[in-house]
């Protein structure tokens, strides 16, 4: 399996270590024909791209576009959901601003209301503990993601169930609906062999495997989530950056 791109990186405007002319240029040592520069999105604590930050990167990105002719350079964000409803913290001049729209749950991001915070963060933790809520909340966290992708034109969305459970066939039957990629990340390891496993079974559902990459000697570096397509027996035309 060859990967030809990594649509999945962050660079110091969030809280990546690299620039994006490093992780550019570490994406054409590895033989990369595309790269995509994700960082978080606004409604992360601490570490969330501002507003002005993204048409800054724009610029950015379409004066190293002219230098770096042999690689297709894409500006995107890694959008958090904030709601039960599938809102992300994104508006609409961001959304004309970029690329291409990832979209994942984060545990550091503020949510839309004190509702949601109690649906996607704090029963989420106290299940952990309280064994009989396990259910319920995955059944309103899978509900949150599935209303993400049917409202929002989401290209990948990020490490699922990686932050909190999700049920991977319903999901993978909205995903497949949509034309939304399910990501199989390198760093998190999500989704698992097991997981993939259940979503592969969808018709139509189709994946990317990313590096998630906080380095910039990181990007490109996708074995892991290579690894778990082969072990949950993803064929190569199911993954939308694989030659």
């Amino acid at each position: 399996m060859k990967i030809f791109a990594d649509y999945h990186t962050h660079t110091i405007y969030s809280h990546g270590k690299g620039t994006i002319r490093d992780n550019v240029e570490e994406a054409r040592r590895k033989g990369l024909k595309e790269v995509a520069i994700t960082d978080h999105g606004p409604g992360h604590f601490g570490f969330g791209v501002s507003h002005e930050n993204l048409k800054k990167m724009r610029k950015e990105i379409d004066a190293m576009k002219k230098e770096y002719p042999d690689i297709k350079i894409l500006l995107g964000v890694e959008a958090n959901i904030i709601s039960v409803d599938g809102d992300l913290d994104v508006n609409e001049e961001d959304l004309k601003t970029i690329d291409i729209l990832l979209a994942g749950f984060h545990n550091g991001a503020k949510p839309k209301t004190l509702k949601d915070a109690w649906y996607l963060y704090i029963r989420n933790y106290l299940a952990k503990i309280l064994l009989p809520m396990r259910k319920s909340c995955r059944d309103i966290n899978t509900k949150a993601f599935i209303n993400a992708i049917n409202k929002n034109n989401i290209f990948i969305l990020t490490h699922p169930g990686a932050k909190i459970d999700v049920d991977t066939e319903k999901l993978a039957k909205a995903a497949a609906k949509k034309g939304t990629a399910l990501e199989i990340n390198s760093s998190h390891g999500n989704l698992t062999v097991e997981y993939a496993k259940i979503a592969c079974k969808e018709k139509g559902v189709k994946f990317a495997i990313s590096s998630d990459a906080h380095i910039s000697k990181n990007v490109g570096n996708v074995d892991n989530g290579i690894r778990i397509a082969l072990e949950a027996g993803i064929p190569d035309e199911r993954i939308i950056n694989a030659d």
